[in-house]
């Protein structure tokens, strides 16, 4: 099955042709950081604009790119949710578009479930069941997964996503944005023991996490200090991202035990950070588990992990009807 993956649930409009849910014939992302970065962060309104200029030419790019055309393809996926329901829009309705005109078979996919199928992608998929934790600028969960259809919600954080932090500690050292990438390689410079930052909720008993008071330390950290220039910045980013990485492994780990599992997949766009995958890496090795990070290349929002779920969907007989609608968070997803 040769499924087309649309994706525009933030600032990266993507298409991809992905068959039998593995293997990745193209992936084309067009990233709108240039027209994000002079605001230091996503702007909605601008982004679904910018979607609605780029998404038919990053669809035709990702037929080329795949050597194929509209006649090859068997299934169109797209994301519904949850994200920035401007954004979405424009996805879903060139999808929508694109499948009545083709009368082809049409799927809503749950951007979460798109991220844990990345893990599935060109390399060895990981075996049911286990623990997801996906973790990007607008999700940070925890799931049991023991199945393609399979969820059970264990944990998530209470406030700002990590990735979201990540990006609003870069905009108060003056970093830009996208601020993970920013602080990922500032921190490289750095000692991540410098500065003594908290880490939040982390003997709380449970698996929820906060990451806003981690932000908020490193606000009066600055200001304590007379500003940016008055401390180490390399320093700062890593303990900062240190502080981050502490926290997730530390919940991820105890997830595991939790569902008495030996396999860790962890996804979304924060799954590309290096100390991230270096300690999670090392830490599974020790306890003897399992771990599976996606290509650097489908960490982040990408149309491949959206055909990848969708194909497991609609090869089980799901198909959603043209009157499909996106939706913000989770809490307003379709039952």
């Amino acid at each position: 099955m040769n499924v087309l993956g649309i994706e525009s649930s933030c600032d990266d409009t993507s298409a991809a042709v992905v068959v039998d849910g593995r293997a990745v014939r193209a992936c084309v992302v067009g990233s709108q950081d240039d027209f994000h970065r002079r605001f230091g962060g996503v702007v909605p309104e601008v982004a679904s604009r910018a979607h609605m200029e780029m998404i038919d030419v990053v669809c035709a790019d990702a037929l080329e790119q795949a050597g194929m055309t509209v006649a090859d393809i068997d299934a169109v996926a797209v994301t519904n949710g949850p994200g920035l329901v401007g954004s979405i829009l424009v996805g879903l309705g060139f999808a929508k578009g694109l499948a009545y005109a083709r009368n082809l078979p049409f799927l809503g996919v749950n951007h979460l479930e798109g991220h844990i199928a990345a893990a599935f992608l060109d390399a060895d998929e990981p075996q049911f069941p286990f623990v997801a934790l996906v973790v990007s600028g607008g999700h940070t969960h925890l799931y049991e997964v023991t199945g393609f259809f399979a969820m059970n919600a264990l944990g998530q954080t209470v406030d700002d996503a990590a990735g979201e932090a990540f990006d609003k500690v870069a905009k108060l050292l003056g970093l830009g944005y996208p601020g993970g990438i920013a602080i990922d390689n500032l921190a490289r410079q750095g000692d991540p023991k410098a500065y003594d930052l908290p880490r939040p909720m982390l003997h709380s008993g449970d698996l929820t996490m906060s990451f806003s008071g981690l932000k908020t330390a490193v606000r009066n950290l600055l200001e304590n200090a007379g500003g940016v220039d008055k401390v180490s910045l390399p320093d700062l980013a890593a303990s900062f991202q240190a502080a981050v990485v502490d926290t997730l492994l530390a919940k991820a780990l105890a997830a595991v035990e939790q569902a008495g599992v030996s396999h860790l997949v962890i996804c979304g766009g924060v799954s590309a950070n290096s100390e991230l995958r270096k300690r999670a890496a090392d830490l599974c090795e020790k306890n003897g588990l399992c771990l599976t990070l996606p290509a650097l290349a489908y960490c982040t929002d990408n149309a491949a992990m959206i055909a990848a779920a969708g194909h497991y969907r609609l090869t089980a007989g799901e198909r959603s009807e043209l009157d499909l609608n996106s939706y913000a968070t989770l809490a307003k997803a379709p039952k």
